[in-house]
């Protein structure tokens, strides 16, 4: 098994004042270790393309798209189920980042905004945004889960109808007012 692919940028070697411009393409192998890595069946197709853009004397900005099909296990029936993602992504590498502390504390405004780092892994980056976007609950087209009934032996099983305590609200707000008309 191949290891997962990098791209590694020293961010002090760009030049401080143009856009660096990049595009990540996985081979089959890097693409069977990501897809290793992320717990899924597969990666079939990933390709991540941007460009890291001054911002500033120090900071920088890494604003790019990534394109994928996976191959994820149906959360119904276990069967291979393929997605197609397309994701725009956006990192913001602030030198004077200042990461909050306490016990409860406020989203930022910036929730792309991140400490500069003195090196960048590009690939990095991209698995990451695969696998935030990654389908949490993946179901093949058709797959119900239908209904599951347990019980103790003797007693009548508690279906889905049960456990809703106002199913039967509709049917009894109907007889009282049909009650009504007639008894008037």
């Amino acid at each position: 098994m191949s290891a997962l692919p990098t791209h590694v940028i020293r961010l002090a070697d760009l030049a401080g004042r143009k856009d660096t411009a990049f595009v990540l393409t996985p081979e089959a192998d890097e693409r069977a270790a990501i897809a290793e890595d992320l717990g899924i069946i597969g990666v079939k197709k990933l390709r991540f393309e941007g460009s890291l853009e001054p911002l500033g004397q120090f900071d920088w900005v890494l604003s790019g798209k990534f394109g994928a099909t996976v191959v994820q296990e149906c959360v119904v029936t276990l069967e291979p189920v393929s997605t197609r993602i397309d994701e725009e992504v956006r990192r913001t590498y602030l030198r004077d980042f200042v990461e909050p502390e306490g016990d409860e504390v406020e989203m930022p405004e910036d929730d792309s905004a991140e400490e500069l780092p003195n090196t960048l892994d590009i690939a990095a980056v991209m698995i990451e945004s695969l696998a935030l976007a990654l389908p949490q609950f993946p179901r093949k087209d058709g797959a119900e889960l239908g209904e599951a009934v347990y019980s103790k032996p003797g007693t009548a099983p508690m279906r889905d109808e049960d456990a809703r305590p106002f199913a039967g609200l509709a049917s009894l707000k109907e007889s009282l007012e049909k009650k009504d008309k007639d008894g008037q």
